[in-house]
C-alpha cells in the first residue's frame, strides 16, 4: 500500500510509521531518556518490595482469613507496627490493587488454568490438608464449596504477579545501571533493553505450591506450562496498562447514571489513560504507587523536578506523568515483541499483517495520553 495512503488510514498513523522506523512511541530526547531511567530506577525498588510481599502473602498466608500482619513478610515487631500505623511504609495496597484487577479482568493461560478440573482437584487436595480439624473452616466448606476454591485463585494471582514482577524489577534496575555507565543514551535503546528482557524471560515458568504439614502440594506444576510472557505480562499489560477499574470517587458506581461502562474491554482507567492531575486525592489507587516512588526517586530525577514548575509542592503529579512516559516505553516494548512480523519487512503479505497489528494498537490510543506525553 503507497505510503501516503497509508498516512490517511489512522489518526495516529505517524506513530506507526515511529515504529516502523525503529523508534519508540516516547520522543527520543535527553530530558526523555533522563525521566524514564529515573522513574524506572525507582519503580525497579518499590516492585522488589511488592514483589517480595505478595510472594510472602501466596506462600505464608495461604488460607488465612483474616491475615492481619501479612504486609511484614514473616517479622511483625513493635517498630515496624509503630510504621505501619504511622503509615511510614511501602503502600503493599497498591500491589492487592493490581492483583485484583488481573484477576477480575482475566486473559492468559493462568486465568483458563483456574477454571480447569486439574486445577480444583489440586486446589482441593491443599484446602483439605489446610483446614482438617479446624471446626469452623470446614463446616464452612462444606456448605459454600466454591469460596475456598475463590480463595485459593486469589493466591495464584498473588504468586503470579509476584514472579512477574521479580523479573521486571531486576531488569529496571538493570537498565538504571547502563544508564550510569553511559550504555543507554536514547529512548530506543531503554525500549531495546526492555525487549531483550522480555524475550529472554519469555518461557520462564509460572508456578505455584504450597508447604502444609510439612507435604508440598503443586497447585500450579510446572507440567501446566505457563509461562512470564503469554500467560503473566500480557494479561498485566492488559489488565494494568489499558483497563484497570474505575477509580472511587472519580467516577459514579450508580448503574441508572452509566458512568461506568458495563463491558470491561471497553475499560480504559489503566496507566495509559489515566490523568495525571487527580494523583494525590482519596480514593485513587496510583496515588499510592507514585507516594512509594517517591521515597527512592534518584538524584538527577528529585534536582530535575524542583528545577520545573511548583518544584516539588506536585511531586506525586510529575512522577505520574514520567511514569506515563516510562509505561509508553514498556509498551512499544510490548508491541514490537508481539508482531506478527518484523515491522521493517519488505514482503507484502507480511507488511499488510503488521498494518492490521499496528492499527489495532493505535485504536486504542487514540483517547490516551499519548498525545500528551509527547508534548
Amino acid at each position: 500500500m503507497p505510503k501516503t495512503n497509508f498516512k490517511k488510514s489512522h489518526p495516529l498513523s505517524e506513530y506507526i510509521d515511529k515504529l516502523k522506523s525503529g523508534k519508540a512511541l516516547l520522543k527520543d530526547t535527553p530530558q526523555n531518556v533522563l525521566e524514564v531511567v529515573g522513574i524506572l530506577k525507582s519503580y525497579g525498588i518499590v516492585l522488589d518490595a511488592y514483589s517480595n510481599n505478595l510472594i510472602y502473602i501466596a506462600d505464608h498466608q495461604f488460607l488465612v482469613l483474616f491475615p492481619f500482619f501479612k504486609y511484614f513478610n514473616g517479622e511483625v515487631t513493635l517498630n515496624k507496627l509503630l510504621k505501619h500505623w504511622w503509615h511510614d511504609r511501602i503502600n503493599y495496597e497498591y500491589a492487592e490493587y493490581c492483583m485484583k484487577s488481573m484477576l477480575w479482568h482475566g486473559g492468559g493461560g493462568l486465568d483458563a488454568y483456574l477454571d480447569t478440573d486439574e486445577f480444583k482437584e489440586r486446589a482441593s487436595s491443599a484446602i483439605n490438608a489446610k483446614i482438617q480439624g479446624n471446626l469452623l473452616m470446614m463446616p464452612l466448606n462444606s456448605l459454600f464449596p466454591e469460596f475456598l476454591l475463590e480463595q485459593v485463585r486469589q493466591q495464584a494471582y498473588y504468586s503470579g504477579l509476584g514472579q512477574f514482577w521479580r523479573v521486571m524489577s531486576d531488569m529496571f534496575i538493570a537498565l538504571s545501571d547502563k544508564y550510569d555507565r553511559r550504555e543507554i543514551t536514547s529512548i530506543p535503546e531503554i525500549v531495546e533493553h526492555i525487549l531483550s528482557g522480555l524475550v529472554e524471560a519469555a518461557n520462564l515458568p509460572i508456578t505455584y505450591g504450597v508447604n502444609i504439614n510439612g507435604k508440598r502440594y503443586e497447585i500450579i506444576p510446572e507440567s501446566v506450562g505457563l509461562t512470564f510472557l503469554a500467560d503473566t505480562a500480557v494479561p498485566y499489560v492488559e489488565a494494568i496498562f489499558f483497563r484497570g477499574t474505575p477509580f472511587p470517587g472519580t467516577v459514579s458506581y450508580n448503574a441508572q447514571v452509566q458512568q461506568i461502562s458495563p463491558d470491561q474491554s471497553r475499560f480504559t482507567y489503566g496507566a495509559l489513560y489515566a490523568d495525571p492531575l487527580p494523583i494525590g486525592g482519596a480514593g485513587i489507587p496510583p496515588t499510592l504507587l507514585m507516594q512509594d516512588m517517591r521515597h527512592f526517586l534518584p538524584d538527577y530525577l528529585l534536582d530535575f523536578y524542583k528545577q520545573t514548575n511548583r518544584g516539588t509542592d506536585n511531586l506525586r503529579v510529575k512522577i505520574c506523568q514520567t511514569f506515563q512516559k516510562s509505561m509508553f516505553c514498556v509498551t512499544t516494548s510490548t508491541i514490537l515483541g508481539l508482531a506478527p512480523h518484523p515491522l521493517n519487512t519488505t514482503n507484502p503479505e507480511e507488511k499488510e499483517a503488521n498494518r492490521v497489528y499496528l492499527e489495532s494498537w493505535m485504536d486504542r490510543f487514540l483517547t490516551s495520553q499519548l498525545e500528551e506525553v509527547n508534548n
